[in-house]
């Protein structure tokens, strides 16, 4: 566990006491209020508002074409909103142009200068803004540092890996120390051990500087690392706004639980709803039972989702249909080295998948494909969708 600069505990990307979005005291340094950005007449960001604190990694994720990297290019000064105000520290920005905003962004490409050095990529923006040559060396060295480049100060852009390109266009992005960076698709270019290995370099760069970092990703994983809060996109639209815990255990829609993770929807309807919870009765059968208390008249279609690894899977059949508890025969089992992912179709014709640790070595599989098993979770882990 790391700790940041004000002390603060840090887990992964999320850190422990950082919540300033819980203060209704607590003032953003970003501000999107009403902006829409339309081209010609598809609207790629649709009357959208958002805040997003000092200090804070803020993760926009959502598929291709949902508008994430048009709402960092706004802010940039790259576009224009159709609508609406953008304000920066109270400042709204739309006549300050993207050289004199206090923002910078590095790009999916990493756009490094091929004839200039790591050195000279670093020292390019420096030099634009006109600062003397021992205040460039001195950020040069103290950037190069930061991203673990001592000693490739002389090195073209072509004589380094991805990840050291990478590393390269960090430091050119930060060397000019904005109050807001921007990261669109950063890690997309890297293998996927490199990338995994980066997600945490990051936080811990942020976590250094202090700086307030938005990224822009289609990867969940990836924003479920690095973010404080995760802004989920569709159709220029923002549909949820959360801690990645949040997101993932409390998701307010089907479409949120299932484009984050992996997760089983199951139809029903609500057959009676109090303190002690909710039942469902299944569409396809059965009886459900979660935790969750919903405000929704009884005999409303609704959805019960529940996440993989908290469905236990058991050679034995019941010998009744108990509240979370399924009959079914395995159709497919996935091998993902740490987990397996048990495919079963329920007596009832659905198909649900259970997560399995693989906490021994695997010599002899327990339960194979064609065998009868039960499926069975816990009331707190369904969570009740009403869209």
């Amino acid at each position: 566990m790391a700790r940041d600069g004000t002390g603060n505990e840090t887990l992964g990307g999320a850190r422990a006491s950082f919540a300033p979005w819980t203060d209704p005291a607590a003032r953003p340094l970003v501000r999107f209020e009403a902006v829409a950005k339309r081209f010609g007449v598809v609207p790629a960001v649709d009357r959208l508002s958002l805040d997003i604190y000092e200090g804070e990694f803020f993760a926009l994720l959502g598929p291709s074409g949902c508008g994430k990297t048009t709402l960092l290019r706004l802010l940039a000064g790259f576009e224009r909103p159709s609508e609406g105000r953008i304000l920066l520290d109270g400042q709204d920005i739309a006549d300050v142009p993207p050289h004199h905003r206090p923002v910078n962004m590095m790009f999916q490409s990493y756009a490094l200068f091929p004839h200039l050095t790591v050195a000279g990529n670093v020292a390019f923006g420096l030099k634009q803004e006109g600062l003397p040559k021992a205040e460039i060396d001195a950020r040069i060295a103290e950037m190069l540092a930061l991203v673990k480049l001592e000693g490739f100060e002389q090195r073209k852009p072509h004589q380094l890996s991805g990840g050291q390109r990478q590393r390269v266009a960090l430091a050119r992005a930060l060397a000019k120390r904005p109050r807001v960076f921007l990261l669109d698709e950063p890690l997309a270019a890297l293998d996927r051990k490199l990338r995994e290995d980066t997600r945490f370099e990051l936080t811990d760069l942020q976590d250094k500087l202090g700086l307030t970092f938005i990224i822009v990703t289609h990867d969940q994983e990836e924003a479920m690392t690095v973010a404080d809060r995760i802004g989920v996109m569709s159709r220029g639209q923002l549909v949820q706004v959360s801690t990645p815990s949040e997101l993932y255990e409390q998701p307010n829609s089907r479409w949120v639980a299932d484009f984050i993770g992996d997760v089983n929807l199951i139809e029903g309807r609500v057959a009676s709803t109090g303190p002690q919870g909710t039942e469902i009765k299944g569409e396809a059968g059965g009886r459900l039972r979660a935790a969750q208390t919903v405000d929704v008249p009884l005999g409303t279609l609704v959805w019960v989702a529940v996440r993989p690894e908290k469905v236990s899977i058991a050679a034995e059949t019941p010998s009744m249909t108990t509240e979370n508890g399924f009959a079914g025969t395995v159709l497919d089992i996935g091998y993902l080295g740490g987990v397996s992912i048990y495919k079963v179709k329920l007596d009832n014709g659905l198909i649900m998948k259970a997560a399995v640790a693989n906490r021994t070595r695997l010599v002899e599989r327990p339960i194979g494909s064609g065998d009868r098993v039960s499926l069975s979770w816990e009331p707190t882990a369904s969570v009740v969708l009403t869209r």
